[in-house]
């Protein structure tokens, strides 16, 4: 550290090398609480679709959406902090309903029934918006 201090303040003056090593320092630090607060498991990438039965107006609204953050760890989701209330829909190969539940804004963990076993598709509906993507169990 000191042998980079060195080299850095021959190319810097004084004051821009304390402001450099804060900026080094905090990024450290952003990242390290960043990765302390990840949930075990694996993120399921979620995409995002559209559930319009009545059209009204001019079809989706065109606010940016918010994809949901679901961690999967064996047979539980894990939800991020903050989320609104879904309807989740686990799916098998047939599109066939093989489990359903409300996960409400309260809720953090969903566990889901160990009966279940193979790929699925997932499915988050929120209104009119369903986040959907793919599990295996």
């Amino acid at each position: 550290m000191i042998l980079f201090e060195y080299f850095c303040a021959e190319l810097l003056n004084q004051k821009d090398m304390k402001n450099l090593l804060f900026i080094l320092m905090s990024c450290f630090f952003i990242n390290t609480h960043a990765m302390a607060q990840t949930p075990g498991g694996n993120q399921i990438y979620l995409n995002l679709g559209w559930i319009d039965p009545t059209p009204v107006g001019d079809g989706p609204a065109r606010t940016p959406v918010d994809l949901p953050t679901v961690y999967l760890d064996d047979y539980t989701l894990t939800f991020e902090a903050s989320h609104p209330e879904y309807v989740l829909y686990i799916k098998d190969e047939y599109e066939t309903v093989v489990y359903s539940t409300v996960v409400t804004s309260a809720t953090k963990e969903v566990v889901l029934p160990s009966t279940l076993s193979g790929d699925y598709e997932i499915q988050l509906v929120m209104g009119n918006w369903c986040f959907w993507g793919y599990i295996g169990l």
